[in-house]
């Protein structure tokens, strides 16, 4: 499902036009975005957790040339599915 699937998804089950659906859908990953990229969790009770990780420099190889390479530290976002949706999923 991409994008406009799940604004669609959502207007038909609201009766929300599908703009105004857009706009919210917009805010809500803008305001994760914004928070986790502080550092502070996204807790969604039900549907899961959104954090911000850290990956370490490492050492890694090209695999073209087999040259070691320097790859540099970063900052990594981790979502963890809560147990509601975990419970969806694995449904039987």
């Amino acid at each position: 499902m991409n994008k406009q699937e799940l604004i669609e998804a959502i207007s038909s089950k609201t009766g929300a036009s599908k703009a105004l659906t857009g706009e919210i859908l917009d805010a809500l990953l803008e305001t994760i975005k914004k928070s986790v990229s502080k550092g502070n969790p996204v807790q969604l009770v039900g549907f899961g957790s959104y954090t911000l990780g850290k990956r370490a420099a490492r050492t890694g190889r090209n695999p073209k040339t087999g040259e070691s390479i320097r790859i540099a530290a970063c900052k990594t976002v981790k979502f963890t599915a809560g147990k509601a949706f975990k419970d969806a999923v694995n449904k039987r």
